[in-house]
């Protein structure tokens, strides 16, 4: 919001030879620096139709419609809507994505039918600058690596949606990476090593995408496949992927290695954002918890632990895991990570609940409210908790007349002991296995309340299986870190008795380490501000 519309809008205001008032915003949106200017426009402009679209906040409806009526100007006759000829030619499939899925949000949820006026317009403009197909990352000599055509798909089937024009859909056709990518993962062959993490990740939502609106079962399977690899191969006990922005080959260890020689351990808000739309494709195509537990470790552990913008174009970008860290800004103004992280926070609301024809899913415990339409009758849900500080959480609906239907509540897979469910206070007797949706069938009336208790535990995470005593402390879903900790903590024994942890008195989720040496602090990862930490350590 403190964005300045003209600082935002000037690079295509220039290109346009338009009256061009404000500073240039520098670092990679508008500057000497800046191989693609305007890069990030399309995602703010996402981020704040979605904030619109949460909040009801009529500052961020003005300025969603300042923004887009703003950049329609700039719009050529023939659809040209880059920020300048370099733009068009260096990267023009990652500017025409991120340009379109701003105006669909600026429609979708701020409301804005210019918005979708304007969409197939610079589309059509923006054809003739895209590659004759999708290549991978560093598969065209001629094409940026930083050009990643084979994203495109998801928002050209959406415009294809809100258009009805089968145009876009054969253009979204051209750029399915099938042979190199979604065919091998749908025979289930891992191709992910090598593969630049945060994009492909991205890539996998068109392929639900293409499912969705084509019905082809091998995208759904080759996103399915990718889930479980990422999950069983890539993952560090944060849910994260992809050190220095690529996927590690499995079984050799290389999880534990890079945690020696990197600190760019996980493209945060970038990763967040992809990993969280990916989960919310496969829950709503499977109906299975998992995906739920996977956006909530990488809500909780990855980007609710992002560094707050410094107000002056300085973003997070990389979570470390290296011992003795610190939490840092991208060494550039406006890197890629400042796009996401609004479309990612704004997100937050519609990661909470989903429904189906049954009743409704309670994906993750926060405070919140929700309303839908059931069969003509509105039915409103408050959950009151103090999650993740907390391990229980309490609904309540509000109804107008008695309603029949089921209540489905995420039973996290990481729990070490059995959920405990009431109704109305009264202990309810139902299969709550850890890593399902647990089912409530009845008539509620109004007031009707919903008591969840998840217990939360100590267990430790190893980083991968070949070096199965580096691990990271968890704390029901969180990812615990040892805060100022002396290096060594890392190469010595730790956690070989349990009674070693001590859990800090009025301090939610934290903990100490007593040991002969001193005793260390350890704390949620999205707690930590300007402290070193240290994220794995040995155990014996």
């Amino acid at each position: 919001m403190a964005l300045d519309n003209d600082r935002l809008l000037k690079p295509f205001r220039h290109r346009a030879g338009l009256p061009d008032p404000g500073e240039e915003l520098g670092g990679w949106y508008q500057g000497p620096d800046a191989n693609n200017p305007g890069q990030c426009f399309g995602q703010y402009l996402s981020g704040l139709s979605r904030f619109a679209g949460v909040t009801r906040d009529a500052s961020t409806y003005a300025k969603v419609r300042n923004l887009v009526a703003g950049f329609g100007q700039t719009v050529a006759p023939d659809g040209f809507s880059y920020a300048d000829k370099q733009a068009a030619t260096f990267a023009p499939a990652y500017d025409i994505d991120k340009n379109q899925i701003g105006l669909i949000d600026a429609y979708q949820c701020a409301g804005l039918a210019e918005a979708k006026d304007l969409l197939p317009r610079i589309v059509r403009g923006a054809v003739p600058y895209l590659p004759s197909r999708a290549f991978d990352q560093y598969e065209n000599p001629r094409q940026s690596p930083v050009d990643e055509s084979y994203t495109l798909p998801e928002n050209l089937l959406n415009t294809y949606e809100l258009t009805g024009d089968a145009y876009f859909l054969a253009v979204a056709r051209r750029f399915f990476l099938d042979g190199s990518y979604f065919d091998p993962l749908a025979r289930g062959t891992n191709v992910l090593p090598g593969l630049h993490a945060y994009s492909h990740v991205n890539a996998l939502s068109s392929a639900c995408k293409a499912y969705a609106v084509l019905g082809d079962n091998k995208y759904l399977l080759a996103a399915l496949n990718a889930w479980e690899m990422i999950e069983r191969t890539q993952q560090f006990a944060s849910g994260g992927w992809g050190p220095n922005e690529k996927f590690v080959e499995p079984g050799k260890g290389l999880l534990g290695e890079s945690l020696l020689n990197t600190h760019a351990s996980f493209e945060t808000p970038c990763g967040s954002y992809a990993h969280c739309k990916l989960a919310r494709y496969l829950m709503g195509f499977t109906g299975e918890s998992r995906y739920g537990d996977g956006m909530e470790g990488v809500i909780y552990n990855t980007v609710l632990g992002a560094k707050d913008p410094s107000g002056t174009g300085q973003f997070f970008y990389y979570s470390d895991y290296h011992a003795g860290a610190q939490k840092t800004y991208h060494s550039d103004k406006y890197p890629c990570c400042s796009g996401t992280l609004p479309q990612v926070v704004a997100d937050y609301a519609i990661n909470c609940y989903f429904h189906d024809e049954s009743g409704l899913y309670v994906n993750l415990f926060a405070p919140s409210q929700v309303r839908w339409n059931l069969r003509g009758q509105e039915i409103r849900l408050a959950q009151n908790t103090r999650y993740p500080d907390a391990d229980s959480s309490e609904l309540r609906f509000t109804l107008d007349s008695d309603a029949e239907f089921s209540l489905f509540v995420r039973i996290p897979g990481w729990l070490e002991s059995h959920a405990q469910i009431s109704v109305n206070d009264k202990p309810l007797e139902i299969p709550a296995e850890r890593g399902s949706f647990a089912a409530i069938r009845r008539k509620w009336k109004n007031n009707d309340t919903v008591q969840i208790a998840l217990p939360f535990t100590l267990r430790t995470d190893p980083v991968d299986d070949r070096h199965p005593d580096i691990i990271a402390l968890m704390w029901g879903p969180l990812m615990l870190v040892a805060i100022d900790a002396p290096l060594e903590i890392p190469r010595n024994a730790i956690l070989s008795s349990a009674g070693a942890m001590k859990a800090r008195p009025y301090r939610a989720s934290e903990f100490e380490l007593i040991r002969p040496a001193g005793s260390v602090t350890f704390k949620p990862f999205y707690k930590v501000q300007s402290e070193t930490y240290t994220t794995y350590m040995r155990q014996t």
